[in-house]
């Protein structure tokens, strides 16, 4: 009976040294090589430090920098385990609102945060993701149509020409990928670090 089982036994050993070693090893292995800065979670890094990644979204909310899309992730209560409390851009809990279109809370939640919105900018439309959450909560990019939406507000906080941080927006503004899929996009902490360089709020 022994015959039988050796060779099961010897060929899940080696599957496993295959896959669970070995495979995972070699793709580790390349990945560094080839795209370290991906591989590590394209992280940011701010005099040394690291302030972030690309790939995941900060909740900005001072008046002297741009804010990304909303987010609704929510991490555990500090005051009682057992219950979450809204915490944006929380990266151990990708999720979205899951309130449906003709939620009353999602409408009256709009509605306040378009009003409030267009007091900053009376004079251009609302763009819809800007008072709307992403699917991940995660979402660290905007379109240059929201960037732009904001200026008015960042012009006044820091006292900075409307031009001049349309420029910026220009310069940070990633276009689709090989010309061709996608759409533009900017991304919310490459450009509030940029907007830090220019002067501080």
């Amino acid at each position: 009976m022994f015959s039988h089982i050796r060779p099961a036994i010897v060929l899940f050993v080696l599957l496993t040294l295959l896959t669970g070693v070995a495979y995972p090893l070699a793709m580790t292995g390349a990945a560094q090589a080839l795209f370290p800065a991906q591989a590590n979670g394209s992280l940011i890094t701010k005099n040394g430090h690291i302030i972030g990644s690309s790939l995941i979204g900060q909740n900005f909310v001072g008046d002297g920098y741009f804010h990304g899309r909303l987010s609704a992730t929510s991490g555990a209560d500090p005051t009682d385990a057992s219950k979450t409390i809204s915490s944006p851009y929380n990266a151990a809990n990708s999720v979205g609102s899951n309130l449906g279109p003709t939620s009353k809370a999602l409408l009256d939640r709009v509605a306040a945060d378009t009003a409030k919105l267009k007091a900053e900018n009376p004079n251009a439309l609302v763009p819809a993701e800007l008072v709307t959450a992403s699917g991940s909560g995660l979402d660290p990019h905007i379109s240059p149509e929201s960037a732009l939406f904001q200026v008015p507000r960042i012009a006044r906080a820091r006292g900075l020409n409307e031009q001049q941080l349309q420029a910026l927006i220009g310069v940070h503004t990633d276009g689709r990928w090989l010309g061709l899929l996608g759409e533009p996009v900017v991304n919310v902490l490459a450009l509030n670090l940029a907007l830090d360089a220019v002067g501080k709020p």
